[in-house]
């Protein structure tokens, strides 16, 4: 039988998410200085969005919430896979380092599907 998780902090999920944010920081912090305000800003926003919504959701204490919550997630894998896009079209990240965080964040999405199935 599976056991309760009584903390956002022990879904995988999260941490996946958290690990993902720390990529992100890494990957933009040689952005040039013009973008600090503008793709820096908005690649960050998004992925801390994605463990946040996740804790959040899991705060609510209801499944419908909570799924809403996943989706709203799902949202900000979305907008995070585009900006990777960008920052690489522009040259301020190589192909590897796109790859890479797109790998991750479909892993998370396809976390977030399956949890979305089992609420």
């Amino acid at each position: 039988m599976a056991e309760k998780i009584n903390h956002f902090q022990e879904l995988q999920i999260w941490r996946k998410g958290i690990e993902l944010v720390k990529n992100i920081y890494s990957s933009t912090n040689n952005f040039p200085n013009s973008e600090i305000y503008g793709l820096v800003s908005q690649m960050r926003r998004s992925a801390v969005s994605i463990p946040s919504n996740i804790a959040e959701g899991f705060k609510r204490l209801h499944n419908n919430e909570f799924r809403q919550f996943l989706y709203i997630t799902l949202g900000s894998c979305a907008e995070l896979e585009t900006q990777l896009v960008i920052a690489n079209e522009l040259k301020y990240i190589n192909d590897k380092t796109r790859e890479d965080n797109i790998e991750k964040i479909n892993h998370i999405s396809r976390m977030i599907y399956s949890l979305i199935k089992k609420l």
